[in-house]
């Protein structure tokens, strides 16, 4: 049975975000991920996930300016110097929530430009490097031109090859259900090849990002081939709820107390 994470940067919006980890916890939720913990104290981060029972699935590397519409510099090559740095203001955040797993951002660049490629790989290898010792995998996730425009990495097949030849025992792909079928389709199939080198799964309804109860795909269909295919990780509820977000878990009352 899947064990299932939510996401509190897009759920229980209702509350503030350090309550949103109570929050989440009464709801049923064994287990959290978000974009950000940074305008937080990595201790009071700690503190709301430890004090809840939580387990940290996932959280995204420092992004650069996100209100001026970078989203990333992994990809940029004159950034190199601000995604060391990056890797090193996550840090205490990865000590104070003991989470297993951080998600790489490439940025907006073009992935026909030689050069942003290079550093693409360059930086790639060097965060997986980084955070090897402290038992961190480092995962990267292909994310729909739709939602982000210009993204670098907009293509599964680009990510899975780059995995596959750097060869990094602790590079991971962040499979996004909704963004692959925006980009691909075929969604089970592409599960099925890419099982193996896959770090982190993420769930939202097509077209419109809701709950996954519906719309596009059969996402009870998707939770038994994850259980068919032996994965073992978290699947984060990256979904924007239609409303308030206790009123739309109908779908996640099977799963509910499902431990890490």
């Amino acid at each position: 049975m899947p064990r299932f994470a939510a996401n509190l940067t897009m759920m229980f919006n209702e509350v503030p975000f350090l309550d949103r980890f109570e929050a989440a916890a009464k709801a049923g939720f064994t287990a959290v991920e978000f974009l950000f913990p940074y305008d937080h104290p990595a201790e009071e981060v700690g503190k709301r996930l430890n004090g809840n029972g939580l387990t940290q699935a996932l959280f995204n590397l420092p992004p650069g300016d996100w209100n001026a519409g970078e989203k990333g510099f992994a990809a940029l090559p004159d950034r190199f110097a601000d995604l060391q740095q990056s890797l090193k203001t996550a840090l205490p955040y990865v000590q104070a929530t003991g989470v297993k797993r951080v998600h790489l951002m490439a940025g907006i660049a073009d992935r026909s430009d030689a050069r942003a490629v290079a550093a693409f790989r360059k930086s790639v290898a060097h965060a997986a490097e980084f955070f090897a010792p402290h038992g961190l995998d480092v995962v990267i996730e292909p994310i729909n031109p739709r939602n982000v425009p210009g993204y670098f990495l907009n293509d599964f097949i680009f990510a899975r090859d780059l995995i596959n030849e750097l060869g990094i025992a602790n590079l991971k792909l962040q499979f996004d259900i909704y963004h692959c079928q925006i980009i691909h389709g075929d969604v089970t199939m592409r599960l099925r090849e890419m099982m193996p080198i896959i770090g982190h799964v993420q769930i939202a309804s097509i077209p419109s990002r809701n709950e996954p109860d519906g719309e596009e795909l059969n996402y009870p269909f998707l939770f038994g081939e994850l259980d068919r295919l032996g994965y073992g990780g978290f699947v984060g509820c990256e979904y924007n709820p239609r409303g308030k977000t206790t009123d739309g878990l109908a779908w996640f009352k099977p799963y509910a107390g499902v431990k890490p």
